[in-house]
């Protein structure tokens, strides 16, 4: 069945679960898409092989894959410019974690602080093969289709409405906005994010399974699908436009 576009989750290094979620999709043809929604780094164990399945998948299906930038992404790209302390240090954003699935070595406690050489290395962030960061700096902020528009993070309201992608001046809120006005109150095109763990939505306003705080949330017009993967977790994918919910649990 072509025309269809399968919207997956914030994956965090977690390489088994992607595997396990995508091993329940339907055969796909060329007609179909896979959109990623950013996030394929850090927390999670493996992001290193995350990383080079999502930019090689294109290879090895016949779907069009389109992968979006994330806020880590984002903020590697940062540490590599022009260096971001603030972002490397603190254990939980999993930076360690993301270090040593390029260079070897243990996976970290949640809370395990980088060692002096790592540190100085992540401080930089050299230890990224240049085709990731190149991979890195190429991802889109955005996709539509005529199914729904997907971004990392949702859409900043400006002078009392939602513009579309297209025109923002500036993308950033694209990939780090956390705005509940958003969540709750945007009427428009369906929008497809991540970034904001599910289980931090307002469950009374899910439309799907909002007993269960963990899974997709569906407001009117937006539909969450960070389930937490890479940070205790499962990975989650929507379906249009049969509005299928695939998980990695």
């Amino acid at each position: 069945m072509a025309g269809r576009t399968f919207a997956i989750g914030d994956i965090h290094g977690d390489i088994a679960q992607l595997f396990v979620l995508m091993s329940r999709f339907p055969s796909l043809d060329p007609g179909d898409t896979i959109v990623f929604l950013g996030d394929y780094v850090d927390r999670g164990p493996h992001s290193a092989r995350v990383v080079e399945f999502v930019r090689t998948l294109h290879k090895d299906t016949p779907a069009r894959v389109v992968a979006l930038r994330g806020n880590h992404e984002d903020a590697w790209l940062r540490v590599i410019d022009k260096g971001w302390p603030g972002f490397v240090s603190p254990p939980l954003n999993g930076c360690l974690a993301a270090y040593r699935s390029y260079v070897g070595g243990p996976v970290p406690g949640e809370l395990e602080e980088a060692g002096p050489a790592e540190r100085e290395s992540m401080l930089r962030g050299a230890f990224f093969k240049p085709e990731d960061v190149a991979w890195f700096r190429s991802l889109p902020y955005w996709y539509e289709d005529q199914h729904a528009l997907y971004v990392h993070a949702g859409l900043p309201k400006k002078d009392g409405r939602w513009p579309h992608p297209s025109e923002l001046e500036d993308p950033m809120p694209l990939l780090w906005l956390r705005d509940e006005e958003f969540f709750v109150n945007y009427r428009g095109k369906p929008v497809v994010f991540g970034h904001t763990t599910t289980t931090c939505l307002p469950p009374e306003l899910s439309n799907y399974t909002p007993d269960d705080p963990t899974d997709l949330w569906a407001g009117v017009n937006v539909i969450g699908v960070d389930t937490g993967c890479g940070k205790g977790g499962f990975l989650t994918a929507l379906e249009f436009p049969a509005m299928h919910v695939y998980e990695s649990r």
